[in-house]
């Protein structure tokens, strides 16, 4: 479990990127911050790990600080992917997923055969280990840093905006992985985004923010779809338009669901027919 007290983050410009902050991100479920540019998602994901340090405020794992812990060692335990993959380019890919639990002090031949059974995970094949990250598409990048991310085996994985850069086919492909990864690893995955579909695809429990990463509202996706916190709320997530301003319409074959555009997006069950 995280849990963030009255977190305030003030750049020395003077830019308050967060402003008293406070919320638990429960164990074992998949939190997704999401916001327009300079809300200050990123900024939070990044205080977990110590990458930026609060200016007040307190942030505590399993109900003890991080601020006393030694920052190296707490990123180590935490996987993190970013945008981009973030990849040594000089490195290959099967030394680029065992990179953490060489500098944990894992012999070298262990993290190789760890760095071979996380490709089987992320869905890539053994024969790509040996080529270098510009050998590799953007998607296949991206689930090395997944595979890196994982690598330690850590209990918390920071997903800092990981399909921003790809194209959205591949975007789709990846958000489904991560999906079966999830049920399958059981971590505690804290998710940034700008895209509130990818937020209610992934999120157990969605955090819409506003400037200041003041909470807007948070909630399961069918909470927040169901009843909007607010005006701003129901516009961040296209209430009243596109796919999500749906209705029935009646056809020659039957109910249709149609969204606010006209376009059918699916079609209602008949009922069984009773004895």
């Amino acid at each position: 479990m995280i849990e963030f007290r009255d977190v305030t983050k003030q750049y020395p410009d003077g830019t308050l990127a967060v402003d008293g902050f406070s919320l638990v991100l429960p164990a074992h479920k998949t939190t997704v911050f999401v916001g327009s540019s300079g809300c200050g998602k990123t900024t939070l994901l990044r205080m977990i790990n110590r990458m930026v340090e609060p200016t007040s405020g307190e942030i505590l794992i399993d109900g003890d600080p991080i601020r006393g812990q030694d920052a190296v060692r707490l990123r180590r335990s935490i996987g993190y992917v970013m945008q981009n993959s973030g990849l040594l380019p000089h490195v290959s890919v099967i030394d680029n997923v065992a990179t953490v639990p060489l500098l944990q002090g894992t012999p070298r031949r262990a993290a190789r055969e760890r760095a071979l059974e996380l490709l089987d995970v992320v869905g890539l094949d053994r024969s790509l280990a040996q080529r270098y990250p510009s050998q590799l598409s953007g998607g296949q990048q991206q689930r090395v840093g997944v595979a890196r991310g994982l690598a330690s085996d850590p209990n918390i994985l920071l997903m800092d905006e990981p399909f921003g850069a790809v194209d959205p086919i591949v975007r789709a492909e990846l958000q489904q992985e991560v999906s079966r990864l999830q049920r399958e690893l059981d971590k505690t995955v804290v998710f940034v985004t700008h895209d509130i579909d990818e937020a209610f695809l992934l999120g157990d429990q969605v955090v819409i923010l506003e400037k200041g990463a003041a909470i807007a509202q948070v909630g399961s996706p069918s909470e927040i779809i169901e009843a909007p916190a607010s005006a701003f709320v129901a516009d961040f997530i296209g209430a009243d338009r596109g796919k999500r301003a749906l209705r029935l319409k009646e056809t020659a074959n039957g109910t249709v669901v149609v969204d606010a555009l006209g376009r059918t997006q699916g079609a209602l069950l008949r009922g069984e027919a009773g004895p």
